[in-house]
């Protein structure tokens, strides 16, 4: 099952990649950010739905089939 150090090592990955991604990208990520504050309440709620429905899928996948 998933313990706590599990958790911490998810939580560290999270923050490697969106490190990652505001050094790298930085224009990018502004750029995302302007077209975001432009976007409906809703869609941005949606789309945040779908993102933590998919996540959630795959640690399931994960735990269910590697034991």
């Amino acid at each position: 099952m998933i313990d706590g150090y599990d958790v911490l090592k998810g939580l560290a990955l999270l923050m490697l990649v969106e490190g990652a991604a505001y050094a790298l990208f930085p224009q990018a990520m502004r750029n995302a950010m302007q077209q975001l504050m432009q976007m409906p309440m809703e869609a941005i709620r949606l789309v945040g739905l779908i993102v933590a429905t998919v996540g959630l899928a795959i640690l399931w996948a994960v735990v269910r089939f590697t034991g």
